[in-house]
């Protein structure tokens, strides 16, 4: 029982975690994007 709790929680952090990755590599793809774009024009 105390196993899977710990799991269960370790899980939302690891999601949480894995959101803010996702936000910063967008963030990242929209920047060279941008910067691209700002190059060819």
């Amino acid at each position: 029982m105390s196993k899977q709790s710990y799991a269960k929680r370790k899980s939302k952090r690891e999601r949480r975690t894995k959101l803010i990755i996702y936000i910063m590599i967008a963030l990242m793809l929209l920047s060279t994007l941008t910067a691209g774009l700002a190059f060819f024009i």
